[in-house]
């Protein structure tokens, strides 16, 4: 029987490439490989069917870089998102380890090596400076390289994410969401766990066949023991956070309804955050706000990029 989400792909990745990005894979280093998604004008354009194509060139334009969270690789994530962007920007859109086409033989699972891998994948890619897009577990991803590589992120927006998942706020959000553990909310066994992750997510009751649902499990829920181990590098202690003081300006963009990381916690993270860093909610919108409010999320995202980019815009 078919699956009904892998044939999808090829109309997606279709899509994603009249849109003016196509895929590439960069080695990190031995061992570890990135799948991204690139501006197509970057790329050659192979002589021989099955000649790959390499990088030509740098991008002529702002990088914007995308971010995906856990539910989902960065092509599915940010579908609704590509399209409004490379108009303007060069896009692109990275598979976190272990996600996608992307894999380390290394025994590194934390936010902070996925970041050095990302950034590394990048300057391979001839990207020098970058505007970072981090939604949700990309979010913390997104935070470590703005922490890590200021000289490489300019500025950051993040959705639905906080700087890192503490003891108290992992302890408190499953609890408040009827989850166990964080492995049980984000790696759905099930046609019904996949259906609880769906409502805690967005902001209405959203109704899938089971046939789709068990579909998706089989091939957006994969590597499953490593995603595991990534949930559980994910967690830090409450005493050993640091709260890094960002060059970068810093939007957060939300979806007002967000019960995983709620409107408090991203207010509470704006005050840590300081003057560099300002908020918007976005109404009728849960977790997945990119995602059930694109029009809305994509208008705020390119408001904020265009002032950032403006030649008196508000830099920090």
């Amino acid at each position: 029987m078919v699956n009904l989400v892998a044939a999808q792909r090829p109309l997606l990745h279709g899509l994603m490439k009249m849109a003016g990005v196509r895929p590439y894979t960069v080695e990190i280093e031995p061992g570890t490989v990135m799948s991204f998604w690139v501006p197509s004008e970057t790329l050659t354009k192979p002589k021989k069917k099955n000649e790959k194509p390499r990088i030509s060139s740098k991008p002529s334009r702002p990088a914007v870089v995308l971010v995906h969270g856990f539910g989902a690789e960065g092509i599915m994530t940010w579908q609704y998102q590509v399209g409004a962007l490379t108009k303007k920007y060069a896009v692109y859109v990275p598979d976190l380890l272990f996600f996608g086409g992307s894999t380390t033989d290394k025994p590194h699972r934390s936010p902070a090596f996925q970041a050095q891998c990302v950034v590394a994948g990048l300057r391979k890619l001839g990207v020098e400076k970058c505007i970072v897009v981090g939604y949700s577990y990309g979010g913390m991803v997104a935070f470590k390289m703005a922490e890590m590589y200021p000289e490489v992120v300019e500025a950051l927006v993040i959705t639905g994410s906080i700087l890192a998942m503490t003891d108290s706020i992992s302890a408190t959000s499953l609890q408040e969401l009827g989850f166990s553990s964080s492995s049980e909310l984000l790696l759905p066994t099930s046609v019904k766990g996949l259906k609880a992750l769906l409502t805690v997510a967005s902001h209405k009751k959203q109704w899938y066949p089971n046939r789709l649902l068990k579909d998706y499990l089989e091939v957006m829920i994969t590597n499953r023991k490593e995603r595991g181990e990534l949930l559980e590098a994910l967690v830090v202690s409450d005493k050993d956070i640091i709260i890094p003081n960002f060059s970068q300006r810093i939007h957060l963009l939300w979806g007002e309804n967000d019960k995983i990381f709620n409107l408090e916690l991203a207010q509470n993270m704006k005050e840590q955050l300081g003057d560099g860093t300002t908020f918007e909610a976005i109404k009728k919108a849960g977790h997945m706000v990119n995602m059930e409010r694109p029009r809305l999320f994509n208008r705020c995202l390119k408001q904020f990029i265009a002032s950032f980019l403006a030649p008196n815009g508000p830099k920090k």
